[in-house]
């Protein structure tokens, strides 16, 4: 069974108990006010009726109410009997019940309470509310006087109010169960929303199904909007996953072509090599030894250069693996100025066609900076070889500024320069923007190890370029006067 069709049933069950408790309540309330008023206003004449006449006729002692006594029960609508034990039996009778022929039953004269008692009485079709109050003698009841009261009215009424509260009971049931399956269909048709957005994506994939709700922020807006943010979450992070999956793809491709030009030119070597001294070995070789000499060199210099070039990959490649594991870099407080001297000193040696320039660096004097010598020294080599690699001629200047809590070291050139359209790139893995892939010596790899350096350090990296006027790249890191305790 559904939750709609449950609701429904546990609302009408605690409707129809209710409502029978309530009508049961109402008819009980209204029977009790209507026949104690009955009850009341035989009482009241009975208290009013002190004593009875009495009549012998020399052997019977008969009783007999008073002209105005008679009077005040015909008034009230109230029938009367009396019986006499001593007498002849019934000596008095209301005209009501002369004409309908009826006489009212008389008790054992020891069955009766002094006080009178009531009780109900039916006989030909007529219900009456009978009170039979005895009549004192001294040691026993003398007789009885017997008052009253046609409740058929009075029945008449409580059987329509019963009829009412039937019909209504069944109708007001059968209307609410109604209602209530409507209302909790409306109710449960944000959930079936819910069921079908998750049939969809469990289907065909689609995570960007959102489900659309315009009630109000109850309950089921709530799970609604935690559904659709759970669905936003999984799109972004599917979204992500297909981008690391690409970018996976692509690194992969493009280390298998960075490894693939260095191996087929130490394969083609190798193979120059074997040819020539196979050649040799069976006399077929129209070389001299100095001619031998010099290709062995060459290729052997080829193949050392192309190690090299491996060896670098690896070793950036290794760098990047380890980024990507989430390794960090242990840290410590350093000052800035000898590690950039450093630096600018052993750039002077590095293999370059334009002029290495120190710029003012007195920014940095005293300055100290939370991270790691190596890797700081690292990601200086790679802005200042990546420049010195892209250009030809002209200069390289070195030099440092500092704006509020943060120092920025500049690294800029005269060199090729880079489109606009390039520089949101140039840190992705291989990517290159020049257009001498190949020609240009290099993995690919540098800049993306120098962004992952700068972040650990919680620094950033500001990119100027221009094409055919230069580059400027300017590290910026958080910087302290005093060392951190």
């Amino acid at each position: 069974m559904s939750i709609r069709w449950r609701l429904t049933a546990w609302y009408t069950c605690i409707l129809a108990v209710t409502l029978v408790l309530f009508g049961a309540s109402i008819y009980g309330l209204v029977r009790y006010n209507i026949y104690s008023e009955v009850k009341r206003k035989i009482v009241e004449q009975a208290n009013q009726i002190r004593n009875l006449d009495t009549y012998t006729d020399g052997q019977n002692i008969d009783l007999q109410l008073s002209r105005d006594q008679k009077n005040r029960l015909e008034d009230n609508n109230i029938s009367w009997q009396i019986y006499s034990f001593y007498g002849t039996g019934i000596t008095s009778l209301a005209p009501a019940l002369q004409d309908r022929n009826l006489s009212l039953p008389v008790p054992k004269p020891n069955s009766l309470v002094n006080g009178g008692e009531f009780s109900v009485y039916t006989k030909n079709g007529y219900s009456f509310i009978l009170f039979e109050l005895p009549v004192p003698s001294a040691d026993q009841p003398f007789g009885v006087l017997s008052l009253a009261v046609n409740t058929m009215s009075e029945d008449r009424l409580m059987d329509q109010m019963k009829t009412v509260l039937v019909f209504g009971f069944f109708i007001t049931v059968l209307c609410a169960s109604t209602l209530g399956l409507f209302l909790a269909r409306k109710s449960m048709r944000p959930i079936g929303k819910v069921i079908e957005a998750a049939n969809q994506i469990q289907t065909g994939n689609d995570l960007s199904v959102r489900i659309d709700y315009e009630g109000p922020n109850d309950e089921i807006g709530q799970l609604i909007g935690t559904v659709n943010q759970m669905l936003s979450r999984t799109d972004r992070f599917y979204k992500e996953l297909e981008e690391a999956y690409a970018t996976q793809r692509r690194f992969v491709s493009d280390a298998s072509h960075e490894l693939r030009t260095p191996l087929t030119t130490i394969r083609g070597n190798v193979d120059l090599l074997k040819k020539a001294w196979d050649q040799e070995a069976e006399g077929r070789l129209q070389m001299d030894e100095q001619s031998l000499r010099s290709l062995s060199m060459e290729a052997i210099s080829d193949i050392a250069d192309e190690s090299k070039r491996m060896s670098r990959l690896v070793n950036d490649m290794l760098s990047l693996a380890r980024a990507d594991t989430g390794q960090t870099i242990t840290k410590e407080p350093l000052l800035m100025s000898p590690i950039v001297q450093d630096v600018i000193r052993r750039s002077q040696f590095l293999t370059r066609s334009a002029a290495w320039v120190q710029g003012d660096l007195s920014a940095i004097d005293g300055i100290y900076v939370e991270g790691n010598r190596d890797y700081l020294q690292q990601m200086l080599f790679i802005f200042i070889e990546n420049a010195f690699k892209y250009t030809p001629q002209g200069k390289v200047m070195i030099d440092a500024v500092r704006v509020g809590g943060q120092i920025g070291i500049r690294i800029a050139d005269t060199g090729i320069g880079m489109d606009q359209k390039d520089i949101p790139h140039i840190f992705e893995r291989f990517y290159r923007a020049d257009p001498s892939r190949g020609v240009t010596q290099g993995t690919g790899l540098g800049l993306s190890i120098a962004k992952w350096i700068i972040d650990e350090h919680r620094g950033s990296v500001e990119v100027i370029s221009r094409k055919g006027e230069g580059t400027a790249f300017v590290i910026w890191l958080p910087a302290f006067p005093t060392p951190l305790q």
